[in-house]
């Protein structure tokens, strides 16, 4: 008999309560350090004062009116955003699955209306994830996204991460874009090289494509500045955000220069519940938080003694470890033990951990982590790797 959650989720036996913080209460009492942060979303942690404040604010005012009528918080954090970044321009949607649909049909649009209707093509990259939609599983590729869920969405071409040869190979007169994610979040926490981020600037310059950024998991302040690819010095066309943006409240959005956007005229693209009073809010006071040059500052001083931190238990535990890999509180264990041990131990030891590609677990704490709370990660990630180690001597 099919449960009434239908069970596309291999959910663990956990039911959290409460959340203060980077600390989770689970429903018989027990505390957990969140080292996940819901996949990178509770970006300044769970029932942070200054979201609590907006959000019941927003709540005792007004909700929801739809995108018929001018809305003063869409502005506001649109303006905002228009502001900090390299946009003229944003369209707000409530996750990153969506933002990717807009970022698709935006960089179509763009050439129909150049007079190129068959430049369609968008070139991605293997291990990437831009969501569940059928846009977004097409522009993966992988038989993990894809099995079973034909006939796919045509129009990507899908290149070896890091080949940029094969990039240049694959451009045609009907490539329209370059999609790829500074930080390969799902596919295991691969960075792109900031030199490899430049060389496909210029090559979509030199062939007049657009460049689409997928920083829906590494942007919000994750890698220590606000976007993953400021560290790299350009700039997209197009840009996909999501996750921390509302700091735990579902709000994405499509940012983009004033050239990609031309073909986003009324009428070509809508939501109902995208942009909404209490989602924004939510968001200016993430903004609020995070875009600041000391909270940022903070970020890069905690990462950096996290990664330390990890590379020490990478050494002591070389049985269970390979490496450290990411930027910023973007972290991942390479393991050499599997990935889902790690991950279970963790449970065992109230330390939580995300699981990815690669055999790789992610940390992806809140960015208000504290040096007492990176403290407490070492100790509980010690005891479950310890806990992995007996397992591996035992079977």
């Amino acid at each position: 008999m099919i449960p009434s959650v239908l069970p596309t989720y291999n959910r663990a036996p956990l039911t959290f309560v409460k959340g203060e913080g980077a600390w989770l209460t689970e429903a018989d009492g027990r505390r957990f350090l969140d080292l996940g942060a819901g996949i990178a979303v509770n970006a300044l942690g769970h029932a942070h004062p200054a979201l609590v404040s907006a959000l019941t604010e927003q709540a005792h005012a007004l909700w929801h009116v739809s995108n018929l009528y001018q809305i003063p918080q869409q502005q506001a954090l649109a303006d905002k955003l228009v502001d900090l970044t390299f946009a003229d321009t944003a369209f707000f949607t409530n996750s990153g699955t969506e933002a990717c649909e807009l970022a698709v049909k935006m960089a179509r649009k763009y050439f129909y209306d150049q007079g190129q209707p068959d430049r369609v093509e968008i070139i991605t990259f293997s291990g990437s994830f831009h969501g569940r939609s059928s846009a977004g599983i097409a522009a993966a590729g992988s038989e993990k996204m894809t099995k079973g869920f034909g006939p796919l969405l045509p129009g990507f071409v899908h290149i070896t991460f890091g080949d940029l040869d094969g990039v240049t190979d694959a451009i045609t007169e009907k490539t329209a874009a370059i999609m790829i994610e500074p930080i390969q979040g799902e596919g295991g926490i691969r960075p792109v090289p900031d030199a490899e981020l430049k060389a496909l600037r210029e090559i979509c310059d030199e062939n007049g494509l657009l460049l689409i950024l997928d920083e829906v998991q590494c942007g919000v302040g994750r890698t220590g500045k606000l976007f993953a690819h400021e560290w790299a010095g350009i700039t997209p066309d197009i840009m996909m955000v999501a996750k921390g943006i509302g700091g735990g409240f579902p709000l994405g959005a499509v940012l983009a220069t004033e050239n990609a956007a031309s073909g986003m005229t009324a009428g070509t693209h809508g939501s109902t519940y995208g942009g909404n009073p209490l989602g924004c809010a939510v968001g200016c006071a993430v903004l609020d938080q995070v875009a600041t040059p000391a909270f940022l500052d903070g970020v890069n001083r905690k990462a950096g003694l996290l990664r330390q931190k990890l590379e020490g238990l990478v050494a002591d535990h070389p049985d269970v470890f390979d490496s450290v890999r990411g930027a910023g509180l973007m972290l991942g264990l390479k393991c050499k033990a599997s990935n889902a041990d790690v991950v279970n131990a963790g449970y065992d030891n109230h330390v939580i951990t995300v699981p990815a590609a690669d055999n790789v677990i992610r940390l992806l704490p809140p960015l208000t982590l504290t040096e007492d709370d990176i403290a407490q990660a070492m100790i509980r990630l010690d005891k479950a790797a310890q806990q992995v180690e007996t397992q591996l001597t035992t079977t």
